[in-house]
C-alpha cells in the first residue's frame, strides 16, 4: 500500500482527500491567543470571517518533525509499504524540513532505511490547489496501477512547470506578510492599484499592477493565456467572493475554449497571507528543470 500525506495548506476538498486515501495533515492557526486547526475547527468561509474580524493578525505554525515522525510509525502499523509526502513550498515554511527530519528520526528509532520502507518526500514550491490537484493526479495513477516511483516523478514533473497568477482586492493583508512593501501598498491603495503577483518555483513576484478592480480579471487572464502551454488542465482558487471566481472562470473558458478542473476556496494559512478577497488561476506553463 502507498500512503500519500501533505499539509492542509494544499486546500484539497475534505471528500476528494477522503476518496483517494490522502492524509491531509493540518496546520495550527492563531486567532487572537486561541488555537486553532485548518480544516478540523472552521470551515474556509468560517475563518474568513475570523480573519476580518481577529484585533492581531492571525498566524500558522508548522507541522513538527516529532509529527512525521509518528505518523511514519503509524502507516507502517496500518500496512503501508511506501508513504509520499508533499509539502508545502520550502521557501516560504520548514514543513518540508520537518518532514526530512522525521523521517530521520523514524529510520533511526525503526532500524528502517530507504530502501526496506521507502519514504519520499517532494517539495511543491507552490501554494493551494497548485499541489492539492496533482496529488489527486497522482493518487489515481497509484489506483490504477502505477509504482511510488512514477507517482513522484509526475509530481516533480508537474512542479516543475506549475505556475500560479493571483490578486489581492486589498492590499491589508499582503502588506503584513511581505508580498507587498508597506510603501507600495500605501500608494497602491491611495492610486488604486491593484498587484498581479505569481509565484513560480517557489518564488513570489509582482508580474504588474493595474489600477481599480474591475482590471484584475482582463489582466490575469491575459497573462495566463500567454503563460499556459497547450490545452493542459488548469483551475481557479477564489476567497470569500466567489463572484470573482465565476467572472474569471467565463472569461477562462471563453479565452481557452474549455473549463477550468475545479474552481476552489482557500483556506486559512493562504487567505492569512493573501487575504480573503483574492482571485487566482493556475496553469502548467513550460518546463523549468
Amino acid at each position: 500500500m502507498i500512503q500519500f500525506v501533505v499539509d492542509s495548506a494544499c486546500d484539497l476538498p475534505k471528500e476528494m482527500a477522503q476518496e483517494y486515501g490522502i492524509e491531509v495533515l493540518p496546520l495550527p492557526i492563531q486567532v487572537d491567543g486561541k488555537e486553532y486547526h485548518e480544516t478540523i475547527d472552521f470551515t474556509n468561509e468560517e475563518f474568513y470571517d475570523m480573519l476580518k474580524h481577529a484585533q492581531a493578525m492571525p498566524t500558522h505554525a508548522q507541522i513538527t518533525a516529532l509529527q512525521y515522525c509518528q505518523k511514519l510509525k503509524e502507516y507502517e502499523q496500518k500496512g503501508a509499504d511506501e508513504v509520499i509526502i508533499i509539502t508545502i513550498n520550502s521557501s516560504g515554511s520548514g514543513i518540508y524540513d520537518a518532514a526530512q527530519l522525521g523521517k530521520q528520526m523514524f529510520y533511526e528509532e525503526n532500524g528502517h532505511t530507504q530502501e526496506d520502507f521507502p519514504v519520499y518526500i517532494v517539495d511543491s514550491k507552490a501554494y493551494t490547489m497548485a499541489y492539492g490537484y496533482p496529488i489527486v493526479e497522482a493518487a489515481r495513477m497509484v489506483q490504477k496501477g502505477a509504482s511510488a516511483k512514477q507517482a513522484v516523478e509526475y509530481l516533480e514533473d508537474y512542479f516543475s512547470c506549475v505556475e500560479i497568477y493571483f490578486a489581492p482586492y486589498t492590499l491589508e493583508y499582503v502588506k503584513k506578510s511581505g508580498r507587498v512593501s508597506c510603501a507600495a501598498a500605501f500608494v497602491g491603495e491611495v492610486l488604486g492599484l491593484r498587484p498581479i503577483i505569481s509565484i513560480i518555483d517557489g518564488e513570489t513576484k509582482i508580474v504588474t499592477k493595474v489600477r481599480g478592480d474591475k482590471n484584475i480579471i482582463p489582466k490575469m487572464m491575459e497573462i495566463a493565456k500567454q503563460r499556459k502551454q497547450g490545452e493542459t488542465p488548469y483551475f481557479l482558487v477564489h476567497g470569500d467572493v466567489p463572484i470573482y471566481g465565476e467572472q474569471l472562470s467565463k472569461l477562462a473558458e471563453k479565452e481557452f475554449g474549455y473549463g477550468p478542473v475545479g474552481d476552489y476556496s482557500i483556506g486559512a494559512a493562504i487567505s492569512i497571507n493573501a487575504g480573503p478577497t483574492v482571485v487566482g488561476i493556475i496553469v502548467r506553463g513550460q518546463k523549468r528543470r
